[in-house]
């Protein structure tokens, strides 16, 4: 199965490329970039063929793309693959604006194409193993989680609002969103946000809480910061305390790591040793398009996430709670 990726823009794309290329069905067959060093980079590192032209690309014999562009860039670049019958596995968030999210969602329909959103983090098998305990009814109904997605702030256009879409929220909202609504099987009712800017001289939000109310009456807060220091030895933390009526389960998805003590680059560093959950993001992508099946998370799932996350930032404006309102 042939499959390019359009644009390095994002981090991802270098993990995603990798697993292309050691997957066993799958070749990474062809890299557009915008900015042209770093694609023609890519393609020589991976040994692909670059394509300045994104049409030029779309129109060889590749199945599927995934795209790795700065956020507002999505919309543009799903449609015009879709428009070319071409599978989509799209970095998350799906889109900066809600309205582009549905358009992108209905173009994918109309032409019979599979739209997976990344969110790897439901593949990490501590919160696998936490989806079947909740599932199974051993800690009763779940009443409150308490969770953070911190980070290292990742500079370039993550902070340019106009590229982004915002920013720690935008950035990391999305995941622990997604978990939430997969695992619970819930759906937002209310949000309370409150954001600033304390850790850099950006123009963006770099710090925040947000409390949300679900459909079942549970209640959730989540950290979304970039807070964690250029020298911490990981980028950053999915962490959940989740409590039950019967009772309470807490999780750290990257808790299974060693430390790798680097003279080398004159770093400490944690290296995950548990599966990778990039790798089985991009295995579950080339199985879905293979078998055509539904995806494991679809369009909806990422346009239900990025609501939250635009009802948080009006929250944050209005200093008020936001009822959210879905589409």
């Amino acid at each position: 199965m042939k499959v390019g990726i359009i644009s390095f823009a994002h981090m991802h794309a270098f993990s995603y490329a990798q697993y292309l290329v050691q997957h066993p069905d799958a070749e990474l067959a062809g890299i557009w970039d915008a900015d042209e060093a770093r694609g023609s980079d890519a393609a020589e590192q991976y040994e692909a063929t670059f394509y300045s032209d994104l049409d030029d690309l779309l129109k060889t014999g590749i199945e599927a793309v995934i795209v790795c562009s700065e956020n507002a860039n999505h919309k543009e670049h799903v449609i015009k693959a879709a428009s070319y019958q071409k599978h989509i596995l799209c970095e998350k968030p799906i889109a900066t604006e809600v309205e582009d999210a549905q358009a992108m969602i209905k173009t994918c329909e109309e032409n019979e194409v599979i739209l997976q959103v990344a969110y790897p983090v439901r593949f990490a098998p501590a919160i696998q193993k936490v989806k079947s305990i909740i599932q199974s009814g051993k800690i009763g109904e779940v009443i409150a989680v308490n969770a953070t997605n911190h980070g290292q702030m990742p500079g370039g256009w993550f902070v340019e609002k106009k590229l982004s879409g915002g920013g720690s929220a935008t950035d990391h909202i999305v995941h622990v969103m997604d978990l939430l609504r997969w695992m619970l099987k819930d759906e937002v009712k209310s949000v309370y946000a409150e954001f600033d800017t304390r850790f850099y001289d950006i123009d963006v939000e770099d710090a925040g809480l947000v409390m949300l109310e679900l459909e079942s009456g549970a209640i959730v807060s989540i950290d979304p910061s970039w807070s964690r220091p250029k020298t911490f030895p990981m980028w950053g933390d999915v962490t959940m305390k989740i409590s039950g009526t019967e009772g309470t389960l807490s999780v750290d998805a990257f808790k299974q790591h060693s430390v790798l003590y680097n003279d080398t680059d004159g770093k400490i560093q944690h290296q995950p040793w548990s599966e990778d959950m990039d790798e089985a993001l991009v295995n579950d992508f080339i199985d879905c398009v293979k078998t055509k099946r539904e995806p494991s998370i679809t369009g909806k799932d990422g346009l239900r996430t990025l609501e939250v996350v635009k009802a948080a930032y009006e929250s944050n404006e209005r200093k008020e709670t936001v009822q959210l309102k879905r589409n």
